[in-house]
């Protein structure tokens, strides 16, 4: 099967050009111990393509037939349809306000697709994060060669918007009535604590009835180097109002499964990051261990590792616990099958509580504690790190103090978290009721 290359872009913004990858130079993330392009994934487009040829799987019928089947075939919810209009990936030339991008999730995939073009995958490995692919409906219909990675998405997915790793993520863009991103005035990679009326420029936004302004169903113009723009009035449950959406497999872009998909792409990222600086100071350290003729350790020894360790540990706990979240306005909705479809088999404590369980009212999530905490990427954590995790998580957890970094967590919030996750995750209900009651190191209990 031939391959056309192709970004898979999250967000609203532009790729690098061929050069800026090379120019700077190979990445950390592609030295050992990491060695991210050399190193085979074992992430759910594996697994389809194993499936396919076995002729367990087909795809037939039109584009939206294949996309459906992909979807299901990644157990990725159609509800979960999120819609750009901004020319900003390297399919910008299809994508305009009346033929948007499709952008679907689940908690490990994430899928693009543009009426006539590719269909785009970003599956989440637990070793090396998001891993990339592109590949065209009518190829794949015909059962052609391997699905392959594609590198040329770690051009902007690469480091160039995400810190040191490839990652995932959406930007916030002032684009024109043509789709076109007026980046001049102005971008941003939307995260929990980005404000909510400056999200969602260049997408299009259903299920939202509040009167905060947001920056979506909205177009921009200039008036000399002057930005002209108003936030939208309109507040609809489908978008008819602006385009023919009967191409797509739904009507809507749904607020809901946009503010979940952006915690979930700034989680992932600080997994990913975690683990790759994880296993670098770990190699790093068995390298000076070795030079001077001490016994090797996973356990940081050196100051530097513990510092780096450290710092990991702060930032994976600040996602996992939503420190410095935004408030969520009123009137925050969305689709009833999006929030039914997300929540369904979540892990549950015994009251019945579960961190997927939505809220929606000044914020996402009832316990504010990440749902990724479940995931294969916090499960492949180096050990050293992992154990770390879950002590700090635990402190905070059990924590009353008013001066306390997670403080804003109140008491019964936190009850819940605990319960739940010592109730329903492996690893926190070994290290947090089994404890180092035995002077045994983490490493050699894990």
């Amino acid at each position: 099967m031939k391959l056309k290359r192709i970004a898979f872009y999250l967000g609203a913004g532009l790729c690098l050009g061929a050069g800026s990858l090379h120019a700077q130079g190979a990445p950390d993330y592609e030295q050992p111990p990491v060695s991210y392009s050399e190193t085979p994934s074992t992430d759910a487009l594996v697994v389809l393509q194993q499936r396919i040829a076995a002729g367990e799987l087909a795809f037939a019928g039109r584009d939206r037939e294949v996309l459906k089947t992909l979807l299901d075939a990644l157990g990725v919810p159609v509800a979960s349809q999120m819609l750009i209009f901004s020319k900003t990936s390297l399919q910008r030339g299809r994508i305009r306000p009346d033929q948007p991008r499709a952008l679907y999730f689940a908690d490990s995939a994430y899928v693009g697709w543009v009426p006539g073009g590719l269909m785009e995958v970003a599956a989440i490995d637990p070793q090396l994060g998001p891993v990339f692919y592109a590949f065209d409906s009518s190829a794949i219909r015909h059962q052609g060669p391997k699905i392959v990675r594609d590198g040329d998405c770690l051009r902007c997915h690469g480091g160039t918007f995400v810190r040191d790793i490839p990652g995932v993520f959406a930007r916030s863009v002032f684009s024109d009535g043509n789709g076109e991103p007026l980046l001049r005035h102005g971008t941003q990679i939307v995260e929990d604590d980005t404000p909510f009326d400056q999200r969602w420029g260049g997408w299009y936004v259903t299920g939202y009835h509040g009167k905060e302004p947001h920056r979506g169903n909205a177009f921009a113009s200039e008036r000399g180097d002057e930005l002209v723009f108003a936030p939208a009035e309109q507040r609809p449950d489908e978008l008819s109002a602006f385009f023919n959406p009967s191409e797509y497999l739904r009507p809507t872009s749904d607020v809901v499964a946009l503010m979940v998909c952006e915690h979930q792409m700034a989680m992932q990222n600080s997994l990913t990051r975690a683990a790759f600086m994880g296993r670098k100071m770990i190699a790093y350290q068995h390298g000076l261990q070795k030079t001077f003729k001490e016994p090797e350790t996973d356990e940081p020894t050196y100051d530097s590792v513990k510092s780096v360790f450290a710092s990991a540990v702060q930032d994976v706990i600040d996602r996992l616990l939503f420190r410095n979240a935004a408030p969520l306005p009123a009137g925050v909705d969305g689709s009833a099958e999006f929030r039914k479809t997300f929540a369904a088999g979540a892990p549950r404590s015994a009251a019945g509580h579960a961190l997927k369980d939505l809220q929606l009212k000044d914020r996402i999530f009832s316990q504010r504690c990440s749902y990724l905490i479940y995931s294969a990427s916090f499960r492949a954590l180096p050990v050293t790190l992992k154990v770390r995790i879950l002590d700090r998580l635990q402190a905070a957890l059990r924590s009353r103090d008013p001066k306390d970094r997670y403080a804003y967590l109140g008491a019964e919030e936190k009850q819940r978290i605990y319960d739940i996750l010592i109730e329903t995750h492996p690893d926190a209900r070994e290290r947090w009721r089994g404890g180092d009651a035995a002077g045994k190191s983490a490493s050699t209990r894990w």
